[in-house]
């Protein structure tokens, strides 16, 4: 099955299929925003639209010619990806330099070629610059998607080349109706403040039963926080558990931290992220030194920004439950 536009995602589909209606197709294209958004799957769509034969007046594939069918079956001789050996890798120069081998030659079919870079901001210096040399001399009938959540991330120099699309969240109603459509018929709210908004991770983190899991973490943190519970005996549960990415616990700690700074300054406590802990977390805005909850904020920031690093994650976490439990420990 052909991969479908997302309700959230119509109008930047507009421009894109605008272009490949009147054949002015961009030489690049950037698609940014947070995970979740389902990016990949738009340039799935729109690079599917490229490289079908005989695409609707939609501008979407046809779905039913050869092109199509080579897509579907993930084996279009034009249709190139490229990303890191292992997640959180670079992208090494060594693959671009392949990739400029082939963008030598005319594509295979007579629509277009496309390439798609995700994450296009794990292009390491040496990469990236062979990559711009590629956006100069892009060879014929060729499309770039970059897919990135940090564009910043990105030099100048590449982004500027980039046609840009950014994707938001939709708003909540959108969101949880499309989480009903998916099946999710309870605590759709809750998984999409869980998300940030993202309706296809808070799906993920329905499949995943990951409510269940956070409550877990929240209450040892809060345990930490009152000094029943050891903070080493927490750092290595909480790393020798599979079911979430470290990254994602660090969000949820992040978002957490968000709340109690939040409710100190009694802002309206139905904008705060863990609405499940609001209480709690309002006991601790009300007795805790806000400079000292800021520079704690901080330091969460900066340790997610080390996990892209070869930073020793059981050290890092370990530093991090140590520095609440000394944030708490005046008020134990």
């Amino acid at each position: 099955m052909m991969p479908e536009i997302l309700p959230w995602q119509s109008a930047i589909w507009q421009h894109l299929s605008a272009s490949i209606v009147s054949r002015r197709i961009p030489q690049a294209i950037l698609l940014s925003g947070t995970a979740g958004l389902g990016k990949r799957r738009l340039a799935d769509v729109y690079a599917a639209a490229l490289l079908c034969q005989s695409p609707l007046s939609s501008g979407l594939a046809c779905g039913i010619c050869s092109a199509c069918k080579l897509f579907l079956a993930n084996t279009h001789s034009d249709y190139l990806l490229i990303e890191p050996d292992e997640p959180g890798k670079a992208i090494g120069i060594d693959k671009v330099r392949q990739l400029t081998v082939k963008l030598a030659l005319k594509p295979q079919f007579s629509a277009y070629r496309v390439v798609i870079f995700q994450p296009a901001d794990s292009l390491n210096n040496h990469s990236a610059n062979a990559f711009l040399k590629c956006l100069e001399e892009p060879g014929e009938r060729t499309a770039f998607i970059l897919i990135s959540q940090q564009p910043a991330k990105l030099p100048a120099t590449i982004r500027s080349r980039c046609q840009k699309f950014h994707c938001t969240s939709p708003d909540k109603q959108l969101a949880e109706q499309w989480l009903l459509q998916q099946g999710v018929t309870q605590d759709a709210a809750l998984l999409l403040k869980m998300s940030q908004g993202a309706p296809l991770l808070a799906k993920s983190y329905a499949d995943q039963q990951l409510i269940a899991l956070k409550v877990e973490f929240f209450q040892a943190w809060l345990q930490v926080a009152e000094g029943k519970q050891s903070f080493l005996a927490v750092a290595e549960h909480w790393q020798k558990q599979d079911r979430v990415d470290l990254a994602v616990l660090l969000l949820w700690l992040i978002s957490a931290i968000k709340d109690i700074l939040k409710l100190a300054y009694q802002l309206d406590p139905a904008e705060i992220d863990n609405p499940d802990f609001k209480k709690p977390l309002q006991a601790l805005a009300q007795r805790l030194e806000l400079k000292a909850v800021f520079n704690y904020y901080d330091k969460l920031l900066t340790s997610r920004s080390l996990l892209a690093t070869q930073v020793n994650k059981q050290l890092l976490l370990e530093r991090l439950i140590i520095d609440w439990y000394e944030l708490n420990s005046p008020c134990i």
